[in-house]
């Protein structure tokens, strides 16, 4: 199976709530002395919104790789290097069990510490600092604010992009964060990204082409996780000749059959996803560092 070349166009959007949360976040900005990125660790390239790296500017920038336990450790090392040879801090979280969350918080008070020695100098009494936590949907924004705050400060839902309204939440004496919607961009150029986001759940399941996901999530699976995925699901080397031959072999293994003992395709498609999603096929890291972006017409820019 050649899992170098196929790229299919998976999605083209920009919901208008997202053009306005672009433009809200550009606002927050302002008001705040640290940004806090949080990227999912499985896809730090597709998930990290280049929107985002436009608004920061020059303020303190922190990047966290969230949902480590679902990732590839040796992956997450390497892009946990790639970021801190172009001089940014970048720590690696589970915001669902809390790991991490202390060293979060001592690199913002490290980051901020000349902003305060500033307003000491100044005369200025000292306020709290303010750090924003920007991320694309279903990241794990509010889970991250949840367990810094240590309770249930942020209201979440199981739909990307579902987190309502904004608010400071107060981080001990001398911190607070702002939750704000995640925001996906105006374009997304790069279909290998697009599809990435599809699979890790940051695009609404009902948005996307799923046949053009789950075509390069299985060709993805072969190359990464192939004795893991023959495994599971009980396959022969002559079932990975092709995407469709496999997903046909999983749907038989998998009871996914119809009348005239013919193969339901999506709710194949949809078993495999959600294997992959819950780490039943492995911890993955789908991005790779080394890895060129590719674009709709086939060129890189």
């Amino acid at each position: 199976m050649d899992t170098k070349k196929e790229v299919f166009p998976v999605v083209h959007w920009f919901p208008g709530h997202m053009a306005k949360a672009t433009r809200m976040i550009k606002d927050y900005v302002k008001k705040v002395d640290v940004v806090i990125e949080l990227l999912d660790a499985r896809i730090p390239r597709s998930s990290a919104n280049p929107v985002i790296t436009e608004v920061v500017g020059q303020k303190p920038h922190i990047i966290v790789l969230n949902k480590v336990d679902l990732a590839d450790a040796k992956a997450t090392k390497a892009w946990t290097e790639f970021f801190t040879a172009q001089g940014i801090t970048v720590l690696a979280i589970d915001s669902k069990t809390g790991k991490g969350k202390k060293q979060l918080v001592k690199a913002v008070e490290r980051l901020s510490k000349p902003i305060i020695d500033k307003w000491t100098a100044k005369g200025i009494r000292s306020r709290s600092v303010r750090t924003i936590i920007l991320g694309i949907p279903n990241v794990g924004k509010s889970t991250l604010i949840n367990s810094l705050a240590g309770a249930a400060a942020t209201r979440t839902a199981d739909k990307p992009g579902h987190t309502r309204g904004q608010q400071w939440v107060k981080i001990g004496k001398n911190l607070e964060l702002l939750d704000t919607p995640g925001v996906l961009w105006p374009k997304l150029e790069d279909q290998r990204a697009a599809a990435r986001l599809a699979m890790t759940g940051a695009i609404s399941d009902d948005v996307y082409d799923l046949e053009a996901v789950m075509k390069q999530l299985l060709m993805q699976l072969t190359e990464q996780a192939r004795d893991v995925l023959m495994a599971r699901y009980k396959l022969k080397e002559e079932h990975l000749v092709s995407t469709d031959t496999l997903l046909d072999a999983i749907g038989r293994k998998r009871g996914c059959l119809v009348s005239g003992g013919v193969v339901d395709l999506d709710k194949a498609r949809r078993i495999i996803l959600n294997d992959y999603r819950s780490a039943k096929l492995g911890l993955l890291t789908l991005d790779a560092v080394d890895e060129e972006p590719y674009y709709t017409d086939g060129e890189d820019k």
